[in-house]
């Protein structure tokens, strides 16, 4: 986290504050995570230089420059194309050629591209998408805030030993934005 310049990834009005431990916002309602929680994010998701991974949100693109630091490929949506024309921006500025970039619905992943070793969300569905364990590799991990708009949200890891076995593990309580166009109950 120490090579990827948050301050790059904030307006110009809070970069005075880009290495404080806090959120902060960006367009559309949305915000940048705080430093702690993107530290414990991606140690959730045991990263590897050889792992695929998807991120849901890419919002300022801080997290996928984390991830692209670590992984292999990172393939990352929004549903906000200003936000992913500006990330792409980012990225590529700063040297990242290992993530592609898409304008799309999050809840429903990128199942072109899967599977996906890694999977991590940045912001809340009321409960976690099943077309994103579909999109899990057996043996894959994903981090995921859980919960209501506004209400408990907890930080869950989802392991998915094989396609019959998952295993879901409360981490602990967060708040993120609300995960856009999300059902609010399984269908």
């Amino acid at each position: 986290m120490r090579t990827i310049p948050r301050h790059e990834f904030v307006s110009p009005d809070d970069r005075f504050r880009a290495y404080d431990d806090n959120p902060l916002p960006i367009e559309y309602a949305q915000t940048i995570s705080q430093p702690y929680i993107v530290a414990f994010m991606t140690e959730l998701l045991q990263v590897h230089s050889d792992h695929r991974i998807l991120e849901v949100g890419t919002g300022s693109g801080y997290q996928t420059a984390i991830l692209a630091a670590l992984a292999g490929e990172v393939f990352t949506v929004d549903i906000h194309a200003s936000l992913t024309d500006a990330a792409r921006s980012r990225l590529a500025g700063l040297g990242f050629s290992n993530v592609q970039f898409d304008v799309r619905n999050g809840y429903l992943g990128w199942p072109e591209h899967a599977p996906f070793d890694r999977v991590i969300v940045t912001a809340g569905p009321p409960f976690i998408p099943p077309t994103l364990i579909d999109q899990l590799s057996d043996a894959g991990r994903m981090v995921i805030p859980v919960g209501v708009v506004g209400g408990d949200q907890v930080l869950k890891l989802v392991v998915k030993h094989d396609s019959a076995r998952v295993e879901v593990r409360d981490s602990v309580p967060v708040r993120f934005v609300p995960l856009l166009n999300a059902p609010k109950e399984v269908t």
